[in-house]
């Protein structure tokens, strides 16, 4: 049951806000025009004041001049809350400004506001579309997305990551990375730094406690030599596993060579047998329709290189399945003695680059980790990307991805 009390709009906003003690509605003006609804706010002068810093009682200085701060809707109407907030002469911090308690340090939103801005971004598809809905400019979205990824971070805690997981993305156009360091196992981007060097890498695990360092099992990662390097310096006890994604896309790779290799030579010959049939050779054979099915066997029944190539990595793939090292260790002993004697060069030199880098490939066996949910994490950030249409500054990108793929706890 609702109670009914007879209240002053003053009195009504003051409820609305749950404001208490020295703070007081002092005025409510309604612009019906500007559908515009403006709550002024003063402070009890007769009530003591507290130090922002360390919270012991202090003499009223002085007023700062009259500020804004935007706040959820009134009906269909625009609401501001404006005040004239107190300064306080402490004898330990000196002049300090108090804080109000509808809003952080800094903030032209209150709390109510961004904690509604934050759900609305996080539902909408388009950041154009999330500001047009708020009647917010990009910039104003901005602070709110940074403010709350601030808030996520200081909020996280050091628990124990068994697994990581770093990969690069693209940032600018030509050779402009960034690198990611992913929680595997929550599905979450842990931070974003600019380059994919060593630096690069340094400052990304640097971002962990000693702690969980010492807590990682594991690490998953492509054959990025400053990659490697980084994690033999910052995770000496934690195993590297080559990504089985990143070996499947050199090998695919290697198909597609052979197969322009081949058709280059047989079109000199006015055969189109390879004609359109790159989508057949690198996509699974379950994901064809039954027509290209049809096409795919009557191809690998010709005997062609790129059909040689296709089997070979085919049968890499078995690899993965296996539970007993020494067993997968033979099986990779013949599988290499065959994709080096096949005479296919693009396949040797994969064949032969797995075999560098065969003891950190093995691991995988023991961890059965990959890259998959950083790579999951491509559709958001490709998403991110078109929405802003591209970013001229790194940190605006390394906020929108934190704030989308963070699993931060972003609400003040």
């Amino acid at each position: 049951m609702f109670k009914k009390e007879m209240t002053s709009q003053e009195e009504h906003y003051e409820q609305l806000l749950g404001l208490s003690g020295a703070w007081k509605v002092s005025a409510v003006m309604l612009d019906l025009a500007a559908k515009r609804v403006e709550v002024e706010i003063g402070f009890d002068l007769s009530q003591s004041m507290v130090c922002p810093e360390c919270g012991k009682d202090c003499a009223h200085y002085d007023h700062r001049d009259m500020r804004e701060w935007r706040h959820l809707d009134t009906m269909q109407f625009e609401t501001i809350l404006r005040c004239e907030v107190p300064r306080c002469n402490c004898p330990e911090h000196g002049v300090k400004t108090l804080r109000v308690p509808w809003a952080g340090k800094g903030s032209r939103f209150t709390l109510l506001f961004e904690s509604f801005a934050i759900e609305v971004l996080q539902a909408c598809s388009s950041v154009k579309a999330a500001a047009e809905l708020m009647r917010l400019n990009w910039h104003q979205v901005n602070q709110i997305k940074q403010r709350a990824v601030a808030r996520g971070l200081e909020r996280r805690e050091s628990s124990p990551i068994k697994h990581l997981g770093i990969d690069e993305k693209s940032f600018r156009r030509g050779h402009n990375y960034v690198s990611l360091l992913t929680d595997l196992e929550r599905s979450r981007v842990l931070d974003v730094v600019e380059g994919r060097d060593g630096a690069a890498c340094d400052k990304l695990l640097g971002t962990l406690t000693a702690e969980q360092l010492k807590d990682v099992e594991a690490i998953a990662m492509d054959m990025w030599r400053a990659y490697i390097k980084a994690a033999v310096e910052h995770l000496p006890d934690a195993d590297i596993v080559h990504d089985r994604f990143h070996i499947s896309k050199h090998l695919n790779e290697a198909i597609d060579k052979v197969r322009r290799q081949e058709h280059k030579a047989l079109s000199k010959e006015k055969d189109g047998t390879l004609k359109n049939s790159k989508y057949i050779w690198l996509t699974g054979f379950e994901n064809l329709t039954e027509e290209m099915k049809v096409r795919f066997n009557e191809l690998q029944s010709l005997g062609l290189k790129v059909g040689r190539a296709y089997a070979i990595k085919e049968t890499f793939d078995n690899f993965w399945d296996y539970y007993y090292l020494g067993c997968a260790r033979k099986f990779f002993k013949k599988w290499y003695g065959w994709a080096r004697r096949s005479k296919l060069e693009p396949v040797k030199r994969v064949a032969k680059m797995i075999k560098e880098h065969f003891e950190n490939i093995i691991t995988y066996l023991k961890h059965r980790i990959s890259n998959a949910a950083t790579e999951g994490f491509n559709g958001v950030i490709q998403s991110i990307k078109a929405n802003a249409r591209g970013f001229r500054n790194f940190e605006n990108y390394r906020v929108a991805i934190l704030f989308q793929c963070g699993k931060l706890d972003l609400k003040p």
